[in-house]
């Protein structure tokens, strides 16, 4: 049975703010959708459906569309070989960086267009009325910032046993060979009884590091896309119509730059994990 909507008092005063999360549209049982999610998904659609069509246009006489795409990728391999230093290399990895580029464009720039964050819903609490967006830019809530820094550095040391192989990989954090090295040359070089343990655990800084670049890579990203967001609504409460404007040109700018920045530090991690500890 259908309910009715909640009355709202016109003499109530209705608030939005830029919120640190997201917020919840409905529940699927107990899992809770949120206008972030919404916008991931339909991101993920349009991901879809542009491959999608590309892949349906492909022909060896390329169109402007297929032209441009292929100038594009061109660039993306290029700047990719300057990390990797390997075209082979590179094509292992690069089909999740270039799609980790373009969620996390997409994404930020989603947030920007008419309609995403004005497009929404009010909610009656006692004598307070919220107004709840249904659309929310996806970079601009921390969860998924942190889940797409957790599954470039998690992926990356997935990549680097594959790559190294575990033993090798593992060696890395915790050098047990510098322990086993030491009972066959402790006596042509009694010092390494001292260095060896010292190499051992110098892994243990680079378990640290990852869990730096976790927070380093989600904060960054949510930062500058949060800040970007809350300074859009602030110009459009001072003069809704013209001072937003070269805000928003700056703000597709840095949306670009933080995608770029995202997809190339992913690049370096998976590179820096398939490469063996002694070089």
């Amino acid at each position: 049975m259908a309910q009715a909507l909640p009355q709202i008092n016109t003499n109530t005063e209705v608030s939005h703010e830029s919120t640190l999360f997201a917020e919840p549209i409905f529940h699927l049982g107990n899992f809770t959708i949120t206008n972030s999610l919404l916008n991931s998904w339909a991101v993920v659609l349009i991901i879809i459906l542009l491959a999608w069509s590309l892949k349906k246009k492909l022909a060896k006489i390329p169109g402007k569309l297929q032209a441009g795409w292929e100038i594009v990728l061109e660039g993306a391999l290029n700047l990719a070989d300057s990390v990797t230093g390997d075209r082979k290399r590179t094509l292992q990895v690069f089909p999740i960086v270039f799609a980790m580029f373009l969620f996390i464009l997409l994404n930020n720039w989603l947030g920007m267009l008419p309609g995403v964050g004005s497009i929404g819903f009010i909610e009656q609490s006692g004598k307070e009325a919220v107004f709840v967006p249904l659309l929310r830019g996806a970079t601009a809530d921390l969860n998924t910032t942190l889940a797409l820094a957790i599954f470039s550095v998690l992926g990356s040391n997935i990549f680097g046993i594959f790559i190294v192989g575990l033993w090798k990989h593992f060696n890395k954090f915790i050098n047990i060979k510098a322990f086993a090295e030491i009972p066959k040359k402790i006596i042509k070089d009694p010092a390494i009884i001292i260095v060896n343990p010292i190499k051992a655990f110098v892994g243990i800084i680079e378990v640290i590091g990852e869990v730096a670049k976790v927070a380093s890579l989600s904060f960054r990203l949510f930062g500058n896309v949060f800040a970007g967001e809350v300074l859009l609504s602030a110009m459009a409460v001072i003069f809704a119509f013209i001072l937003p404007v070269p805000f928003m040109f700056l703000e597709i700018i840095v949306g670009l730059i933080q995608a770029l920045i995202f997809s190339m530090l992913t690049l370096v991690y998976f590179s820096i994990a398939s490469t063996a500890e002694e070089h």
